[in-house]
């Protein structure tokens, strides 16, 4: 585990940016992004376009460690380059961002109010992949729907049964059992996580160290125990479909997480802005997120 690394996830100011739209939520960020599905023929062509957009973020002025310390990645964009240079290699090297990678193969159908992990039978073989491409962690996605304590249970149980695999291959993981914002019963189902997420932690060995990405939660404060674990590194938020304002009031009530957002990080820009409107878009959407965080 890289040490510096390490230091900046633990105790850095800033926040997490996540550039990890996979397959399936390529066509609606691209969209979103001005680039619409005429635009691209084929699968390869769209997660080019995703590529390009992804590039032109990191390499924006504003795409700095002094607000940005950590940047989530999908399989592919690790694989990709940017002017010649391995992604991983530009974000902590030229960019000091450390990077992640995202994991998961996607979810599984709606059960118990839930949906769990997709198998990852070629795990161990992309975790030696992410190692050697210096990746410092990864993230796992799964999605909570309802307040359903066997549901819960089963979730949190396969993201830290994950973890530990993570950390065996020298890489901390974000845990991200998303609850959903739409849920009718997010608060009780967000005291569940909690509970849930506290007892896995009491598990873990003192050298297992992890990370908790999770749904702002209506009750303030409700992960700040989570938070002080010692086998926590550091809990963020996702913006789980919220505004990039939203998201970003409801993060600064919350005084022991910082933020990881995908789609309130790229609220606004426009594949047909000049490098300057860019740059000034996203830099204004830092600025909120980095303020939120440090708040």
């Amino acid at each position: 585990m890289n040490a510096a690394q390490k230091a900046q996830m633990q105790s850095g100011k800033g926040f997490i940016a996540a550039l990890d739209q996979s397959g399936g939520s390529t066509p609606k960020a691209l969209s979103l992004y001005g680039v619409m599905p005429e635009d691209y023929s084929g699968d390869e062509a769209m997660f080019q376009a995703m590529h390009d957009m992804r590039a032109r973020i990191i390499m924006a002025d504003a795409f700095t460690s002094e607000r940005v310390i950590g940047a989530i990645l999908f399989e592919r964009t690790m694989d990709g380059e940017i002017g010649g240079k391995p992604v991983a290699d530009v974000l902590w090297q030229d960019r000091g961002v450390v990077p992640f990678l995202k994991i998961d193969k996607g979810l599984e159908d709606t059960a118990q109010g839930v949906q769990l992990l997709k198998p990852m039978p070629e795990l161990d073989a992309l975790l030696a992949r992410a190692a050697k491409a210096g990746i410092f962690g990864t993230k796992e996605r799964s999605v909570i729907h309802e307040a359903n304590s066997d549901g819960i249970e089963a979730v949190v149980a396969q993201q830290f049964e994950v973890a530990k695999t993570v950390c065996a291959a020298g890489l901390v993981p974000i845990i991200e059992p998303e609850v959903n914002i739409h849920s009718e019963s997010k608060a009780e189902a967000e005291t569940m996580l909690a509970e849930a997420v506290q007892k896995h932690l009491d598990k873990l060995s003192a050298d297992e160290l992890v990370m908790l990405k999770v749904t702002l939660p209506e009750q303030v404060g409700l992960y700040d125990g989570v938070s002080d674990h010692p086998n926590m590194l550091r809990v963020v938020a996702l913006s789980g479909g919220y505004s990039v304002d939203e998201a970003s009031a409801r993060l600064a009530r919350n005084h022991k997480m910082i933020a990881s957002f995908s789609r309130a990080l790229t609220e606004g820009l426009n594949v047909k802005m000049s490098d300057a409107e860019f740059n000034t878009a996203l830099g204004g959407n830092i600025d909120k997120i980095y303020d939120a965080s440090v708040a």
